[in-house]
């Protein structure tokens, strides 16, 4: 006759369910709000987005007439960077749609285009008269996120080193509303930024035949 061997125990168990949850937690960022590590990272919350604020980084915010906030850039010494959300299908592959519609319009701009391979794909730099730029995508869980470097050609470089350490610890708050593909993810400022915007734009509208 033979024995039946044993099941696993609890304790293999355990240990079985601890190396497979290590596994799924990916080893670089980007990451969806639903694996992010907890790896103590300080980062700012814009609703859609937690980004982590490079040293020096300053925040500039543009708003749009209506109201909503279009778009928030972190602007070092070496450059501005700017990281947004879209709204991408399940199957992934958005970035290399958008990514060449993005190389066509900058050449049409007068800019030169090349594309380089980097640790999430392929990035566009480009070479224009105000700024040496370069647009890294990324393809999520239903959402994109694209990562833009924009400064001097002299600091592109140490510009785009920036731009790989904020993508890299960067999570993605998609939610799970349906959404058109390239809508962009909304934006919600920190209450504390909001107010002092909020102050800025009543003191421009309350000083007379704009003096200062």
């Amino acid at each position: 006759m033979f024995r039946r061997g044993r099941g696993k125990s609890k304790r293999d168990a355990a240990i079985e369910e601890q190396a497979e949850a290590v596994e799924q937690v990916p080893s670089q960022g980007p990451y969806d709000e639903s694996e992010a590590p907890d790896s103590g990272v300080e980062r700012l919350d814009l609703g859609s987005v937690r980004v982590p604020v490079p040293e020096g980084g300053q925040l500039q915010v543009e708003v749009d007439p209506s109201g909503p906030v279009r778009a928030v850039h972190l602007v070092t010494p070496v450059g501005r960077l700017t990281v947004s959300a879209f709204a991408a299908p399940r199957s992934g592959g958005l970035w290399e749609e958008v990514g060449d519609e993005l190389a066509d319009q900058l050449r049409k701009d007068g800019a030169r285009v090349h594309t380089e391979q980097g640790d999430w794909g392929v990035e566009l730099v480009a070479d224009s008269p105000k700024a040496a730029l370069r647009f890294v995508g990324v393809d999520g869980p239903r959402w994109l996120l694209r990562g833009v470097a924009a400064g001097p050609a002299e600091s592109a470089k140490e510009c785009a080193r920036l731009l790989y350490g904020v993508l890299d610890d960067t999570v993605v708050v998609r939610g799970s509303e349906p959404m058109p593909v390239r809508t962009p993810l909304p934006i919600e400022l920190p209450e504390a930024i909001l107010r002092h915007i909020q102050q800025a734009q009543t003191q421009q509208t309350e000083t007379p035949n704009g003096q200062v």
